[in-house]
């Protein structure tokens, strides 16, 4: 059933917090109620007396490893942590087996998104050094961007001819969201760490090699077309304090070059490495806790515009292994919303901020249809959260496929109850309804 009515919310939305209740039929918010809602025939009702109802987070970089790389995850498995973590939409990055390079590809995944998603789903198109003419029959209205990595992370997408460049940033007809590490720095970097360490480099070298200058030089050199070209460039990711003086501060409204922060830039600084080692090796790496600060800073004034996970799990034997060998990324669409929320509590960002970044300004820079708001005649994409329900994260809750979470051990105030995705519920309590399935996002472009 999507016809639901939850009485007694305390609803976050578009920079306020009031009560009212919110009347979902067909999947859609009928109305939303600060004066309350009388009788409403047909509909199941939800009291939501001391919950807060937020719209559902939308996280623009998820890597859900379908299809080739399936023994990490899965959509099904990822997107039921991500709707038991409150994220009700995502988008899904190219570098899987066979990788999204061809528009045949594309829709391959987009029948998979439809056959097992319990979000709603949206994938990138990948840019090659060689298939431009096939990046530029992508259609916008349909596909939420082309992503293309101008530093090699994880498969064999490298964008570093010049000439493809030049092109990619004249031509893209809409979003590219890039990963940005200069990678001959990083080689050389490597290089000094082989010569220093052998094969037994320490995965506290991991930001040392992937340092701050690699950083800085790519996205920088991509800031520098996107501006000659007019390009409407996302860059992800963002890891260092020195690459947020390339963005404006202030609302997505206007910008043509837009950043995003992730959970774990957020949370984490070099100090983890020594009590967490690999399971906090990301590309681009955790840096210092200067880093981090300015990184939340950076959020508040706007030079941030969005937060996402870059979720990407890798089994626990596969982090176990020696650092060269060892991939970066980890699990996060479980717990983003909740850790957003304990900043909420430290008083980093405010409550209507934190929803702001997750779900409203994520739905205007992809210009998604219908969605990131609680607004009537939108698609009901929502979640209920207890702000006073403090529980620890161990592998007994965990919903990865994966079975680990850089946050074991981590305590959060914060905890996720029910969440809706188009009306239906599919997450109650620490129960899924894996029968429910998401939608194809769409886009007003």
């Amino acid at each position: 059933m999507n016809d639901l009515l939850i009485r007694n919310a305390t609803v976050v939305n578009e920079g306020t917090v009031r009560h009212a209740d919110v009347l979902v039929r067909g999947g859609r918010i009928e109305r939303v109620a600060p004066e309350g809602i009388g009788q409403a025939a047909g509909v199941h009702e939800l009291d939501a007396s001391g919950l807060h109802l937020l719209p559902g987070a939308i996280d623009d970089q998820v890597h859900f490893r379908e299809p080739g790389l399936t023994h990490k995850d899965d959509i099904g498995s990822a997107s039921a942590a991500a709707v038991a973590g409150g994220i009700t939409s995502f988008m899904e990055m190219p570098n899987t087996v066979p990788q999204t390079l061809t528009q045949e590809l594309l829709e391959r995944k987009y029948a998979l998104g439809h056959a097992t998603s319990l979000a709603n789903y949206s994938f990138y198109m990948g840019v090659a050094n060689d298939n431009l003419d096939e990046v530029l029959r992508t259609d916008p209205r349909t596909v939420c961007g082309l992503k293309a990595f101008l530093g090699s992370s994880t498969g064999n997408m490298l964008v570093d001819a010049p000439e493809t460049l030049e092109g990619l940033f004249r031509k893209a007809h809409m979003i590219l969201a890039i990963h940005a590490e200069h990678e001959p720095t990083v080689r050389a970097n490597m290089q000094r760490a082989l010569e220093r360490f052998g094969d037994n480099i320490p995965v506290e070298q991991h930001p040392v090699i992937r340092d701050h200058e690699a950083c800085y030089r790519s996205s920088s050199n991509a800031v520098a077309l996107a501006r000659a070209h007019g390009t409407r460039l996302h860059v992800l990711h963002i890891s260092t304090a020195r690459e947020l003086e390339l963005f404006s501060p202030g609302p997505i409204e206007g910008k043509r070059i837009t950043a995003e922060a992730c959970t774990h830039h957020l949370w984490f600084d070099e100090q983890a490495y020594a009590d967490k080692g690999a399971l906090v090796k990301w590309n681009p790496a955790v840096k210092t806790r200067a880093d981090r600060d300015a990184i939340r800073s950076a959020v508040v004034e706007g030079r941030i515009d969005v937060l996402a996970t870059d979720h990407a799990p890798h089994t626990l034997e596969e982090k176990a292994q020696p650092y060269a060998k060892c991939p970066s990324g980890g699990p996060l669409v479980q717990h983003a919303l909740v850790a957003a929320l304990e900043l909420v509590h430290q008083g980093v960002f405010t409550l209507e901020l934190a929803v702001e970044k997750l779900a409203h300004a994520p739905a205007r820079l992809f210009q998604v249809k219908e969605r990131g708001y609680i607004r009537e005649g939108y698609h009901a994409d929502l979640v209920l959260v207890d702000l006073n329900a403090p529980w620890t994260v161990d592998r007994s809750n965990l919903l990865y496929k994966c079975g680990w979470s850089p946050f074991e051990g981590t305590t959060f105030r914060s905890r996720v109850k029910h969440t809706f995705v188009n009306g239906r519920h599919v997450y109650a309590d620490g129960h899924l309804d894996r029968t429910v399935r998401g939608e194809r996002l769409r886009f007003d472009r």
